[in-house]
């Protein structure tokens, strides 16, 4: 009984294996799987687009009516999309207002890092400072977000991401000037990225508000020359 039993596992495992090589090898096996796995690529890729329209809605609802008066309504309206696109992305406006600030603070932090070339410390601060004009050119409503909303207390962690990803590449440029006798050695590293970082940001929102024919290039002959005379100093 034992072999007989045993005798006819082996024949149903052969089966099982004969059956499945035919299934790989029957002409268009697996291009279903491969139609699913396309299919998810192209699903994420649209899931992606719509996080963009939602991130650059919201960045716009928000610089124009604050954060508090800004409504799921207003954000969805804008982008084009169902009230319930909003919630299914992100579940709730203030995980979506997080998730603006992470995404906006990591393209603004790319932007200043690839200014930095590893040209000479002052050379890359005039750099960075350019970059950073240029980005909020680009994107003026994320500037205004920034000054406006994120220093509430509920978003510390996108506080302490900008500190660490944005202003780090001003720290990082400032203390390399410090290694390099560029500038003085007592000065504070950090806090004056802080007040660089700021200083660049308000006379971003400033141009954009007031002078918005003023050539960038004479913001930055400004800006680098006073920055130049104080740290150096």
């Amino acid at each position: 009984m034992r072999e007989e039993r045993t005798g006819a596992a082996d024949t149903e495992r052969d089966r099982r294996g004969a059956d499945a090589g035919a299934e790989r090898d029957r002409p268009g096996a697996g291009a279903g799987a491969k139609k699913a796995g396309a299919g998810a690529k192209k699903g994420d890729g649209r899931r992606a687009e719509t996080r963009l329209r939602l991130f650059t809605a919201a960045v716009e609802v928000i610089a124009e009516q604050g954060y508090a008066a800004a409504t799921v309504d207003a954000i969805a309206e804008r982008a084009g999309v169902a009230k319930g696109t909003v919630f299914y992305n992100f579940g709730s406006k203030e995980a979506l207002f997080a998730a603006l600030l992470e995404h906006g603070i990591a393209r603004l932090a790319g932007a200043l890092g690839e200014a930095d070339t590893g040209q000479p410390a002052l050379d890359a601060l005039d750099s960075v400072v350019m970059a950073q004009l240029r980005f909020f050119e680009e994107y003026g409503a994320f500037a205004r977000v920034l000054l406006a909303e994120m220093w509430r207390t509920a978003w510390q962690d996108a506080v302490a991401r900008l500190r660490e990803q944005a202003l780090g590449v001003y720290a990082g440029v400032l203390g390399r000037a410090v290694t390099e006798g560029a500038i003085r050695e007592d000065l504070d590293v950090d806090t004056a990225a802080t007040a660089v970082f700021g200083m660049v940001l308000t006379v971003s929102i400033e141009r954009r508000a007031l002078h918005p024919d003023r050539p960038i290039e004479q913001l930055h002959a400004t800006l680098v020359d006073l920055l130049h005379r104080r740290v150096s100093g």
